[in-house]
């Protein structure tokens, strides 16, 4: 009963979530039309239509900052990034899902990238928002392109049950991730930004026509981002420029201990042997 509840409760606030993204972007659009351009798995049109009124979302909403998660009694992670200041890639990868809209269907679209590189490492496109498809997936494939990743890497998301589900946390327990959630939407501005950018700044200008044609075209904005996009934070670099300038200046300052005694044997007072 509890896990039921609890599920229950993370897909009305990630709905909710997507209502307010959605209002944001067209803030005159009915929710009856919201719901049908959404069509959320095990939520009625009557459920979803109260949800907005409860929440005072049947007319254009303010802007304002929104809270991600809810007081329902549903368990969340503490918010790990707080305070602080990350100084190399693979400590902390940041994650979120949003929305597309072609013609009168949504899609979806998860992201999750380095939050010190800003590199998007893996995503996913779905027409569902199951974990399979949309959390999951779009992780599996940045643990694929990392190759392997440390111990304790950070996980950061918001409270969206995809993020909370027992496959998706199987997966971060078995890499050995620390999974860590923020409670209001600024707090996990680096993946809200990366939405923005590739929606408004690269699909928004391509002719977009179908499911397929959204696949195609993300996997090309992902590419044109992490390669030609400069970033002020990254001195004006790329991602992928920014990470492997990183990679080379972090070789260079490593310290040789073995190579500086050998190179001043006096120290030893003997030859020191190799093995």
């Amino acid at each position: 009963m509890l896990d039921r509840r609890m599920r229950f409760c993370e897909r009305e606030e990630f709905i909710i979530k997507l209502v307010l993204e959605i209002r944001h972007d067209h803030p005159t659009m009915s929710c009856r039309a919201m719901y049908y351009k959404l069509r959320p798995t095990k939520v009625g049109r009557d459920k979803f239509e109260r949800l907005c009124g409860e929440l005072g979302l049947l007319s254009e909403r303010k802007k304002s900052p929104y809270r991600t998660t809810d007081s329902s009694g549903v368990i969340r992670f503490n918010n790990l990034l707080e305070n602080v200041i990350l100084t190399d890639l693979d400590q902390a990868y940041s994650s979120d899902i949003t929305y597309f809209d072609i013609g009168n269907r949504y899609y979806y679209i998860t992201f999750v990238l380095d939050c010190f590189s800003r590199r998007i490492l893996g995503y996913s496109v779905s027409r569902q928002l199951t974990t399979e498809q949309t959390t999951l997936a779009a992780l599996k494939m940045a643990v694929q392109t990392r190759g392997s990743i440390p111990r304790g890497v950070i996980f950061h998301s918001d409270g969206g049950g995809q993020y909370y589900d027992k496959n998706f946390l199987n997966f971060t327990a078995g890499h050995q991730m620390k999974n860590s959630m923020c409670e209001m939407a600024y707090e996990n501005g680096k993946a809200e930004r990366i939405n923005g950018i590739i929606k408004n700044n690269y699909l928004k200008f391509y002719s977009i026509k179908n499911y397929d044609g959204l696949v195609k075209n993300v996997d090309r904005a992902v590419a044109l981002y992490n390669t030609e996009k400069p970033h002020k934070a990254l001195k004006y670099l790329s991602p992928l420029e920014f990470e492997k300038q990183h990679l080379i200046l972090k070789q260079q300052t490593e310290p040789k201990m073995i190579e500086s005694l050998e190179a001043n044997p006096d120290f030893w007072g003997i030859e020191p042997q190799k093995i």
